[in-house]
């Protein structure tokens, strides 16, 4: 038995299947789905659903469906205000946001994903729907374009060992050498853009945080508009991007 699982607590390991499958899927599933897609029988999943319950772990939704309850809220607060870098974002995103009337949001890179960390939105009806806490896959977004090309080519590989590369649209980069050949122009521009790669209709730039003089990018902000906006916004939207980005740069800010 390896050392990292000589302690390991299996129930805990059970319930941690059960909340990414909601985390991912939420109100889709009843407690026999639950059971099914984890190959938990129906006795021990009904006992974790009903500890999780009662702990705020999980909420009962319509049809029995489960979704993630309030705690994980509360969790995420929590884990956001760990990070100095946030209130000064928050402080400096809201004047870039009016002044491109445009969404500006916050991530920072976990392994090969994005972790949405702030969103200042913008005065519109359509509304995105990446949110503080959502993650997606790097590769299909501007944030983790931009954070991906402060890498060596040692860290990009260990990170992309496989060749192919999964879609979010039509518009993803499915191949991992065409990534990096992006990501090399994107570390000399100084910007990473994405044109509806992660989502359909809408553009994005994005532009690294430095973590003082460390070049290995722990977050990025970024700016996204739908696509008849982005022909007339877009040189504004790379200016405004890599300016907060730079005013975010800052030693001191815990990133």
């Amino acid at each position: 038995m390896s050392e990292e699982r000589k302690y390991w607590v299996p129930a805990l390991e059970k319930a941690d299947k059960v909340l990414t499958v909601l985390a991912q899927e939420p109100a889709k599933h009843k407690l026999i789905d639950l059971s099914k897609k984890l190959e938990i029988n129906k006795s021990s999943m009904f006992s974790l659903l009903s500890t999780m319950e009662t702990l705020g772990w999980v909420k009962r939704a319509a049809g029995d469906t489960y979704t993630l309850g309030h705690t994980f809220a509360e969790f995420g607060s929590s884990y956001l205000k760990q990070y100095d870098l946030h209130p000064f974002f928050m402080d400096e995103a809201v004047a870039v946001r009016d002044r491109l009337q445009e969404t500006i949001q916050l991530a920072k890179r976990i392994d090969d994903q994005v972790l949405y960390m702030g969103k200042v939105e913008a005065n519109s009806p359509v509304r995105l729907q990446s949110e503080p806490g959502m993650r997606l896959p790097a590769h299909a977004t501007a944030l983790g374009k931009a954070m991906l090309s402060q890498l060596s080519d040692h860290e990009r590989l260990a990170l992309y060992p496989q060749v192919d590369l999964p879609k979010l649209t039509p518009h993803t980069i499915d191949n991992r050498n065409e990534l990096f050949a992006q990501l090399d122009v994107i570390r000399k521009q100084g910007y990473a853009l994405d044109d509806q790669e992660s989502v359909m209709g809408f553009r994005c730039v994005a532009a690294p945080i430095m973590a003082g003089n460390n070049a290995n990018q722990a977050a990025a902000v970024s700016c996204s508009m739908l696509l008849h906006q982005w022909e007339v916004k877009s040189n504004q939207a790379i200016e405004e991007m890599k300016g907060l980005a730079q005013r975010l740069s800052l030693p001191n800010h815990n990133l």
